[in-house]
């Protein structure tokens, strides 16, 4: 993501019928200034209560399914210090298309593997961690990553994609869900538009928290510049921290706009590296949830005029 934060995964694959995971955000120190938004809340994320009334991110970041979110905030709990008081951060989309969802095959184990992989620098995207089982707009999704500079600062947003409609997949302004056509990826159960997305921003601009609450808003836009609109079955969560000392010096407001941008694109492209990083996977009962095709999307672009 911007140095000083690791990105790390555990990965749950077990045939025939297990896909899922963790994956960790672990900032190199701890109190930092942070914020969120909602743009529809059908999802969990623990601790944005305290987030709220502090204005403090005070534990590592950590993605999962939706029933492993309980498991995983205790491990949290325990890896960042049983004495100590902690309301860690944990958030979930539901990975039960692919994955025995209801076996609860997630443990505290896995999220101390996590920890012990968390890197700065190139990390695995795709069907890894948190994102095994994930579907984004009708093709394998998953974890995708992404940064953009804004002046002297850089944004970097991670992504846990599994929301969206095939139709409205637009990538660059380009139609592509429309172009590609419904028959790709038939996806027989699964109501279209249902899941969710989680966003985690981070910055290394000098923000207070309720710039932060800013940051995060214009995530959003990112989403649905590539068509996602927060269906009412969709939980879509941002939460966004500034990696600065929280007793720096600080950006004024009007100073905002180029984070404003950085954000709205690295959330887009990060959305477009979750389909791109994906690999067609096979799961529970037999479903399988084919990967974005390369070549048909390089086509569709390049007839668009777009750079691929």
């Amino acid at each position: 993501m911007i140095p000083g934060v690791r990105v790390g995964h555990c990965t749950v694959s077990r045939d025939p019928d297990v896909r899922t995971g963790v994956t960790v955000i672990v900032p190199s120190r701890l109190p930092l200034h942070a914020g969120f938004r909602v743009l529809n809340g059908n999802g969990e994320m623990t601790g944005l209560l305290w987030v709220r009334e502090s204005g403090l991110l005070t534990t590592p970041i950590a993605l999962t399914n939706t029933f492993s979110v309980g498991v995983v905030r205790d491990a949290v709990v325990a890896a960042v210090d049983p004495e100590l008081w902690a309301l860690p951060v944990v958030a979930e989309t539901y990975d039960g298309f692919l994955n025995d969802i209801a076996g609860m095959h997630v443990t505290r184990e896995h999220l101390f593997a996590a920890l012990e992989d968390a890197r700065e620098g190139e990390v695995a995207q795709g069907c890894v961690g948190g994102g095994t089982g994930m579907i984004c707009h009708g093709f394998k999704g998953g974890i995708g990553i992404a940064s953009r500079p804004a002046g002297e600062f850089v944004v970097g947003v991670l992504v846990q994609a599994n929301h969206g409609r095939r139709p409205r997949l637009t990538i660059d302004g380009v139609p592509v869900g429309r172009e590609l056509g419904p028959d790709v990826v038939p996806l027989p159960g699964v109501p279209e538009g249902a899941g969710s997305i989680i966003v985690v921003v981070a910055t290394d601009a000098p923000l207070l928290p309720h710039q932060c609450d800013r940051l995060a808003q214009r995530a959003v836009l990112g989403i649905g510049r590539t068509g996602g609109a927060g269906e009412d079955s969709s939980g879509d969560i941002v939460f966004c921290f500034s990696t600065a000392e929280p007793s720096g010096a600080h950006r004024a407001n009007k100073e905002l706009d180029d984070l404003f941008y950085a954000t709205i694109e690295a959330t887009e492209a990060a959305i477009l590296n979750a389909l791109l990083h994906a690999t067609t996977t096979s799961g529970r009962d037999g479903r399988v949830v084919h990967a974005l095709p390369h070549d048909r999307f390089e086509e569709v672009m390049r007839r668009y005029g777009r750079a691929v």
